[in-house]
């Protein structure tokens, strides 16, 4: 029975670790495409706001109404920009029951990526 404890308490840990450390990667990505988005005084262009999302595949989802970029962080460390993507499409997304698997259905197949 000792056993079984033992590993539920180390499957936990090791899963708590596993988000801190996408946490921490996501930080960083975010600081980097702050400090890389730094605009000049002239320049007028919206930002990408974060859209809150809760899925096992999707960390994050960030959206730029004016020029349709969407920006969606993976679990897995992996960013996915996409160009052209509507506002329709990204609210349905993340108030979907599965946001990841409305963006492997409707979203991957249907938007034009962009090389990060």
């Amino acid at each position: 029975m000792k056993t079984h404890l033992i590993r539920y308490a180390a499957w936990l840990a090791w899963n708590d670790l596993g988000r801190r450390v996408r946490a921490l990667i996501r930080n960083r990505r975010d600081a980097r495409a702050a400090a890389a988005s730094t605009l000049s005084p002239g320049e007028q262009r919206e930002l990408m706001k974060p859209v809150a999302v809760k899925s096992a595949l999707i960390d994050a989802v960030y959206f730029s109404q004016e020029d349709g970029r969407l920006r969606v962080c993976l679990s897995n460390g992996e960013d996915r920009t996409f160009e052209g993507v509507n506002e329709a499409h990204v609210i349905a997304m993340v108030t979907s029951q599965s946001p990841g698997r409305y963006y492997m259905r409707n979203v991957r197949p249907r938007f034009k990526r962009i090389a990060a």
